[in-house]
């Protein structure tokens, strides 16, 4: 909790524990009712807790892959003591019986009394989404809503007792309650919903962030260096804060708005003809800090993808005990960052992602042996750096993407005619439309064609595109490319007419003046120019948008060759004015679907561009 804002109410969390034991053990009668429903508290438990609950989901992973953990075993044992004993401080009964019967078991196993089996894990992961139910019936009474607190399962209590002490004492029920108890969460609907978001970096609903000292924003702790968590909580009070996020939101604007009022002052005409050393220098001085303060407020949106990936180990890992796989996820890049907005717009796309790898992409481990394969599968999440942009990677050693099927199933539907001349690449992108879907079947998990059209429409509105590889019988590989932020972007400044537009840097490729014959007339296929041995379609900008150019001749313009999914083509402009960082303001709901246009900037000279969606152009 944060203790630098309340040392009249609370020290520490150790403080609360002891306290908390102590009044157990005596049998005293706990902390007054005006305590227990202080706001500032509950709200500093429900983020407190997150982080524990976090932890215990990844480290019961980890011991479920290597049973002999005693470092797992004991950081499980250290989040459930510590949520113990801080809703027993605040009166939270149902919650610290829960955690109270769980930490029962955790030291029986840590003393070596029992030994947790694959059934008991399963029922530690549910007490778990247990407790994360009763975190979001807190957030919602705080937030002055109605909501009823869970009941407290009698059933899970009883299966927390009642958890196998060894792997021979395994009942052939175990599975069966397994499946019963989870599959309602794990169906397509509510997958989500069902399987909370353990991300103690980002809390969406109660408006909270961590920020470090030092650095651009905490990271999650993986399993390697999370075995202590009560001394990282103590490490961490010192160093790190918490911020609501709309305080955070505010300054990440008002940095934005210094860089364009800076900008309008050291572009003012009025200024630069006074040829003053001393006044320049100090205007370049002034633009420095500007900048700096710009990517520090930017930073401090950056959040690590980590978080995400651990709740898609533990959707895997859930998806394959229902259907009986085998599979291993394997992760890389977990501390590359992104901007906190497209962390948490990006649980939906995965998860769908990730249902498809499990249901449509996986064989089941005798067809897997049958094809010469390992019966274990392997999901590997990767996220990395490339060319100014983050990739996400999702890749399976599973079946493939039957090309053939693809096909047949698109004309069928009727959204091809032919598939001649289409590439691998749109081939596949052909499963992103919607209602689009290959599965023999229907069933409570995928195969109704929704899922990807879903993955797609929101990668989309990230600024981001998928591109997909595939070899059938050996896997597919999906590659969500994203922006490292959604509020500023690089951009080329180019000018049409009387009007500026502004193109996403990642976009362009090369620039162009053409010459007597590159730019040629091709009978049904329109204007098409020569570049580089390559005839590419030509877009002429001033038609697109009504507006009148300079000149309609090509030679008087500009071609800026773009590149969208490997798709090249040309925009025609009048003038290239130069390259610039803006930061990206909405147009409001009135303006907002206008083809073409993803957004608007205030220019260095005051004035307002454009910024093109250059897929849509395309």
């Amino acid at each position: 909790m944060d203790t630098t804002r309340q040392d009249s109410k609370i020290q520490t969390a150790d403080d609360l524990l002891r306290e908390a034991d102590l009044l157990q053990q005596a049998g005293a009668t706990p902390p007054p009712a005006s305590i227990a429903l202080d706001p500032e508290l509950i709200g500093d438990f429900i983020v407190e807790s997150r982080d524990h609950l976090a932890q215990i989901e990844s480290q019961l992973l980890t011991l479920e892959r290597e049973a002999s953990s005693a470092e797992a075993l004991n950081a499980i044992f250290r989040g459930f003591h510590t949520i113990k004993g801080l809703a027993g401080f605040l009166e939270l009964w149902d919650v610290q019986k829960l955690a109270h019967e769980v930490e029962t078991i955790l030291d029986g196993a840590r003393n070596g009394e029992l030994i947790l089996t694959p059934c008991g894990i399963d029922v530690i992961l549910e007490s778990a989404d247990f407790l994360q139910r009763w975190l979001q019936h807190l957030e919602t009474a705080l937030r002055d809503e109605p909501s009823t607190p869970p009941a407290v399962n009698e059933a899970l209590l009883a299966r927390i007792r009642g958890i196998p002490t060894s792997e021979d004492a395994i009942a052939p029920s175990c599975e069966a309650s397994f499946n019963q108890d989870r599959a309602p969460e794990i169906s397509a609907e509510d997958l989500v919903s069902g399987i909370p978001a353990a991300e103690p970096v980002v809390e969406p609903i109660s408006g909270a962030v961590v920020v470090k000292e030092g650095a651009p924003a905490v990271a999650t702790p993986t399993a390697a260096n999370s075995s202590d968590a009560s001394t990282s909580a103590k490490r961490n009070q010192t160093a790190a804060i918490r911020v609501d996020t709309a305080k955070l939101d505010y300054l990440v604007d008002m940095a934005g708005e210094m860089v364009i009022a800076e900008s309008l002052v050291r572009h003012d005409h009025n200024l630069s003809a006074l040829q003053n050393p001393a006044l320049q220098r100090k205007i370049q001085q002034l633009s420095r800090i500007t900048l700096e303060l710009q990517k520090t407020a930017m930073a401090m949106r950056l959040v690590p993808i980590g978080p995400q990936f651990r709740r898609m180990e533990r959707i895997v890992r859930d998806l394959a005990r229902q259907f009986g796989k085998d599979v291993v996820v394997e992760t890389h890049g977990d501390d590359i960052e992104f901007d906190r907005s497209i962390v948490e717009a990006l649980g939906d796309p995965l998860m769908h992602m990730v249902r498809n790898s499990l249901d449509h992409g996986i064989e089941s481990a005798e067809d897997r042996r049958q094809a010469g394969k390992p019966a274990g599968a392997r999901v590997v999440l990767k996220a990395f750096h490339q060319a100014g942009s983050v990739v996400i990677e999702i890749t399976d050693d599973g079946r493939g993407l039957n090309r053939d099927r693809i096909i047949a199933k698109a004309i069928e539907k009727g959204l091809i005619q032919s598939h001649e001349g289409m590439s691998d690449n749109e081939i596949y992108n052909l499963i992103f439309q919607p209602g689009f879907s290959t599965a023999a079947a229907v069933t409570n998990v995928s195969g109704r064609g929704v899922g990807m059209d879903v993955v797609r429409k929101q990668i989309e509105k990230l600024r981001g595109r998928i591109e997909i590889r595939s070899v059938l019988g050996q896997g597919a590989s999906f590659f969500l490319k994203l922006p490292l932020t959604l509020a500023i972007i690089e951009g080329l400044v180019v000018g049409v007419g009387r009007e500026r537009y502004i193109l996403p840097l990642v976009n362009v490729r090369e620039m162009i003046r053409p010459v007597e014959g590159t730019v040629w007339t091709v009978q049904q296929r329109g204007e098409m120019a020569l570049v580089r041995g390559n005839l590419l379609p030509v877009v002429r900008l001033y038609q697109k948008f009504g507006v009148t150019p300079r000149s309609e001749n090509p030679r008087e313009s500009v071609l800026v060759v773009a590149d969208v999914e490997g798709r090249r083509f040309c925009l025609m402009v009048d003038e290239l004015i130069g390259k610039q960082e803006v930061v990206i303001k909405s147009l409001g709901e009135t303006l907002k679907n206008i083809p073409g246009i993803a957004g608007g900037a205030i220019l260095g000279d005051g004035r307002v561009g454009l910024i093109l969606d250059v897929e849509r152009l395309a």
